[in-house]
């Protein structure tokens, strides 16, 4: 089968339609990501109040994303059949719900179950969104939402942590965690509101006639893009942890930051918002593995300027190491939707996001043992070796697909570039 279909389609939105799917996503993501990542912000204060360790605590955030990893392929087909944008408004609302479930859960056991069917729930978001944009736009204007919809999960995950740890002293950790629901329900109803209706195309009833299988081996089929699949783990399992065990650390010794200060770390997302936008720009010019490069040697330099017991320098760092991740995010996303054969883009994306959040919930909480039983610059040595495993897999790319040849909307984004 051939590209052809997709690859032939002219953008279906106009101006204004593609302002209203630009504050759509970004409404998603935050939606989506404000409740998934808000309990690192009262991870403390949850350890303290159920007599948990801090690595215990942390699996409140590794039971959502592994939930994710294992219900993205469920979500890719079911979006066949119900459509992606429809498909995702039932994600976006479900996950919404169930994270306010999760706050109130009784007992650590039934948040833990109710935090897995949360992640479960919110799959079908970053699973379908880079699907969705290259239904309507094609080039740069379809990095440029990929961008948008990553700057919403940075907005939302930064507010949802921003948010739940100053209210966490005031509320507990449970009502902090409900007030980012309700902030969730706000940005959901507003995706569902906005975001345009999914275009009928040719490869959209070619996809619901085809079985799963030969789409995901299609998806498999791209050299440039299994090693994306391979590297992302590493990357975002390395990401979490620093955020999981930060709070722990600046709470303790030489640090005692109070809950609510130590929130405020959770700004240095802003460089991620920042820096996910400038991905779509470098792309053209330095192709994938260039931005990739940039991004993992912030990252690194980031995580040694945070080993000294300095808190400008650890701030500084932070900052460095957050922007890193998210140019790399960005550039990986946008390059599995432009070369993902058309009729398999949704697997390409949910092997993505699976391996996205596999990385997030297992590796996210392994890395932190290495905290628990060595300190800080025991797991900092660990997650720069994990970096270093990452770049030898991604930045190696040396030829694309025979089976997927370039088009003029790949060869302008200068994917192929960076996939030589």
């Amino acid at each position: 089968m051939t590209n052809t279909p997709a690859q032939s389609a002219q953008p279906t939105l106009d101006a204004r339609g593609y302002r209203r799917m630009m504050t759509a996503l970004l409404a998603a993501g935050v939606a989506t990501f404000a409740g998934l990542y808000a309990v690192q912000g009262v991870l403390p204060e949850m350890a303290s109040a159920l007599q948990v360790t801090s690595a215990d605590a942390a699996l409140s955030v590794s039971a959502a994303t592994t939930g994710l990893a294992l219900a993205v392929l469920p979500w890719a087909w079911l979006a066949d059949r119900l459509g992606r944008l429809r498909a995702m408004q039932v994600s976006v609302a479900a996950a919404v719900l169930l994270g306010t479930a999760a706050a109130l859960a009784p007992t650590f056991e039934i948040m833990l179950a109710t935090r897995f069917l949360t992640g479960a729930a919110l799959a079908g978001v970053p699973v379908l969104a880079v699907a969705y944009v290259h239904e309507h736009l094609r080039g740069g204007q379809a990095a440029a939402a990929a961008a948008a919809y990553i700057s919403g999960t940075t907005v939302g995950g930064a507010a949802g942590r921003l948010i739940a740890g100053p209210l966490a002293p005031l509320l507990g950790w449970r009502g902090a965690l409900v007030v980012v629901s309700v902030i969730g329900v706000v940005c959901a109803l507003l995706f569902i509101a906005l975001a345009p209706r999914s275009p009928r195309s040719t490869a959209q009833a070619q996809a619901r006639r085809q079985p799963q299988l030969p789409r995901l081996r299609a998806a498999l089929g791209v050299p440039a893009l299994v090693r994306v699949y391979l590297a992302i783990p590493l990357i975002t399992g390395s990401f979490v942890a620093v955020y999981n065990f930060l709070g722990f650390r600046l709470g303790a010794a030489p640090f005692g930051l109070p809950a609510a200060l130590v929130s405020l770390i959770f700004l240095t997302y802003a460089a991620g918002t920042l820096s996910s936008r400038s991905a779509s720009a470098l792309l053209p010019r330095l192709g994938l593995r260039g931005v990739v490069a940039i991004g993992l040697g912030a990252m690194v330099l980031g995580l040694l300027a945070m080993v000294p017991d300095t808190l400008p320098l650890l701030i500084a760092g932070l900052i460095a190491f957050t922007g890193g991740f998210f140019v790399v995010h960005a550039a990986a996303v946008a390059s599995t939707g432009a070369l993902a054969p058309a009729h398999a883009r949704s697997q390409a994306s949910a092997l993505y996001t699976i391996g996205y959040y596999v990385g997030s919930g297992v590796l996210g909480w392994a890395l932190g043992l290495f905290y628990e039983h060595g300190g800080w610059s025991l797991m900092t040595a660990a997650i720069v070796a994990t970096l270093a495993l990452a770049g030898g897999t991604i930045l190696t790319t040396r030829t694309q697909s025979r089976t997927q040849p370039a088009t003029p909307a790949t060869a302008r984004h200068g994917l192929l570039a960076g996939a030589r």
